[in-house]
């Protein structure tokens, strides 16, 4: 059927009568066609999805570049990348080539069977991280949960061969590490947590950075320290130098597994392929996710030889994961960003990013901090309020960015951004922030009058 989906309830849903009198209804509004409206689609959501994303009211149709354009083709400045995932932005050539030449040979096979792309990108992933082994997931947070049963295992493991460790996690205050109920359980916003009560038992969050802290909360129950060595929900927070050598001294004193989640700020972002590089500190384990297929969902956990002896046959396992479509783009994505050198691209403008917000700074006190490492970059700002303002401030200018940890914007534009795009969104802060200034002042004069 072709009709198009009316904004009547009972055009899109089944009704109540028909479900119980156990017809097989007609459902004159499907498909949707092409030319449905933005109005069309919050209609239909509203009645279809559940409601768990508060949108905002823009309908994206297609992207080039670091462009996306909504129905009116009216183009955005991306700086969010869709949360950190479209490195290479958009309709890359790249991407382009990989899909097309992969899609009509093979999409799925299934793990019990071989294809060549597995071991390809994973002898990819083993150089660029410095780590032995590969667990093909969907995502990050699949990857974060494969990490966890890991720590687990490899902790039994170690008991059985007599020694004593336990089955505790040290995770870190303002930490994200995905949505399902064991990477949820060492996220430590409640929000997160709260209403899946009782999450995974057995973590212990540590204030970020105490290193007294870490020094105290650890012994030999812990079976690992997890954390983001860049927090990328909790506000652009980087970890110190000092707290992650004393995290990786206490790990080696046990056999604990030191766990680092490099979903958003790994393959690049950072201008390193991992976060961790620019310590020159080792993990056990580290999980990857967001931009490694640029859009195409994917994600890895990867481990040491000594860790990976905790999986055997059967100890774990995924359908989707390491499919031979997602691992062909994230093979040409890995590869595009090698053979044109674009992690001295993204050093160079993340350099330039936050030396200009830096002189933003200087010029208003509504901007507390700036922080950041290469493209992964958090602008504080004084209050709430004031960042929900410039957020929709920047919105309606079509420059596109996101509010983490209530007063932080937070930037992850894809690799080729460039200084032009960079000085169009400098000039645009400083429009809004100037606004605000002016507005202060007038309401300090009126209360004075």
């Amino acid at each position: 059927m072709n009709t198009t989906l009316e904004s009547t309830p009972t055009n899109s849903v089944i009704s109540t009568e028909a479900k119980r009198s156990g017809e097989t209804p007609v459902l004159p509004g499907a498909p949707m066609n092409s030319n449905a409206t933005l109005t069309d689609l919050q209609s239909a959501e509203s009645r279809l999805l559940l409601q768990t994303y508060d949108r905002n009211p823009i309908m994206f149709t297609r992207g080039e570049g670091v462009h996306l354009f909504d129905e009116n083709n009216r183009p955005y400045l991306d700086l969010l990348s869709g949360i950190g995932v479209c490195a290479l932005g958009y309709n890359h050539p790249a991407i382009n080539k990989a899909i097309s030449e992969q899609a009509p040979k093979l999409l799925h096979t299934s793990n019990l069977f071989y294809h060549r792309g597995t071991t390809e990108l994973a002898l990819r992933l083993t150089e660029i991280t410095g780590l032995d082994r590969v667990f093909f997931t969907n995502s990050g947070t699949e990857a974060w949960e494969a990490a966890l049963k890991l720590a687990r295992a490899h902790a039994g493991l170690l008991r059985s061969e007599g020694k004593q460790i336990g089955a505790k996690f040290l995770a870190l205050e303002h930490s994200f590490h995905g949505r399902t109920m064991g990477s949820v359980a060492t996220t430590h916003k409640l929000k997160y947590r709260e209403p899946f009560e009782p999450v995974m038992p057995n973590v212990e969050f540590i204030p970020f950075n105490d290193v007294a802290a870490l020094r105290a909360a650890f012994n030999n129950e812990v079976c690992a320290i997890g954390l983001e060595v860049i927090q990328g929900e909790g506000g652009i927070n980087l970890i110190s130098e000092e707290f992650l050598t004393t995290a990786r001294q206490l790990c080696d004193s046990t056999g604990a597994l030191l766990m680092l989640d490099e979903i958003q700020s790994g393959i690049g972002r950072t201008g390193k392929w991992c976060a961790y590089q620019q310590y020159g500190i080792q993990p056990d384990v580290t999980t990857l996710a967001k931009p490694l297929a640029g859009g195409i969902p994917i994600g890895a956990m990867l481990c040491t030889e000594e860790a990976a002896r905790a999986f055997t046959f059967g100890t774990h396992g995924t359908t989707f994961g390491g499919n031979p479509f997602a691992v062909a783009v994230a093979i040409a994505v890995l590869d595009e960003i090698k053979q044109t050198n674009l992690l001295d691209h993204v050093k160079a403008t993340g350099d330039y990013f936050l030396a200009q917000l830096r002189t933003l700074q200087s010029k208003h006190e509504a901007i507390k901090e700036v922080r950041g490492l290469g493209l992964m970059i958090g602008v504080e700002l004084q209050t709430e309020d004031l960042a929900k303002a410039i957020f929709t401030g920047m919105l309606q200018d079509r420059i596109l960015l996101n509010r983490t940890h209530e007063t932080v914007l937070r930037f992850l534009p894809p690799f080729l951004i460039e200084r032009k795009h960079i000085d169009q969104t400098i000039a645009a802060l400083d429009k809004l922030l100037t606004q605000h200034r002016s507005s202060q002042a007038s309401a300090a004069t009126t209360t004075a009058a």
